[in-house]
């Protein structure tokens, strides 16, 4: 399978289970598509390709009220969290995100939207193509979190009845970017 032909199945099955994928040409584009769809307080964790791409300025620059401090004094329930990618997988529309910081892992839970940014050169066919990546993740003696993100929050729990957004956010934008990073060790 081409890399082509992931990013159609990978948008085709992220749509099937409720994200909204979206194709921009650079941050700058991504920077205006988020301040068009956010109101309210954002959550930008201080990752290696934020502050390589500088995420937090461009998006203040367009409006966006970016949060600065620490992220449990941040509102009781943010507007939006961005993140980038490791890397994603086709045949589930699926992202994978080394999460291990605190602060990863309360952008991508705590607000009502999460806006993932990830380079079509890492998307990856399956699980079973995930297999390389995730040893290096774990190759070390410390724990590290991994987060495989599905679409938007969803459970059945209550009554068997589907409720979306009652574990985490009730929208997922994933925004395909070229040029990101084709390190899929980079977030």
């Amino acid at each position: 399978m081409s890399n082509q032909q992931q990013v159609e199945k990978f948008m085709e099955m992220a749509g099937k289970v409720g994200a909204e994928t979206v194709k921009l040409v650079d941050l700058q584009s991504v920077a205006g598509y988020i301040a068009s769809q956010v109101s309210g307080q954002t959550l930008v964790p201080s990752t290696f390709l934020a502050e390589k791409h500088g995420l937090a300025r461009l998006l203040s620059s367009s409006g966006v009220n970016v949060f600065k401090g620490d992220f449990r004094g941040a509102d009781h329930v943010p507007a939006a969290g961005v993140t980038f990618s490791n890397f994603a997988l086709a045949d589930t529309g699926t992202i994978v995100l080394e999460s291990t910081a605190e602060d990863i892992r309360l952008a991508t839970t705590l607000p009502e939207k999460h806006f993932i940014l990830v380079d079509p050169a890492t998307i990856l066919k399956d699980n079973l193509a995930a297999a390389a990546p995730m040893n290096v993740f774990h190759a070390g003696n410390d724990p590290v979190f991994v987060a495989y993100i599905t679409g938007p929050s969803r459970t059945a729990d209550i009554e068997r009845v589907l409720t979306i957004g009652c574990h985490g956010p009730r929208e997922l934008h994933i925004l395909l970017v070229d040029g990101i990073s084709d390190d899929m060790m980079e977030n």
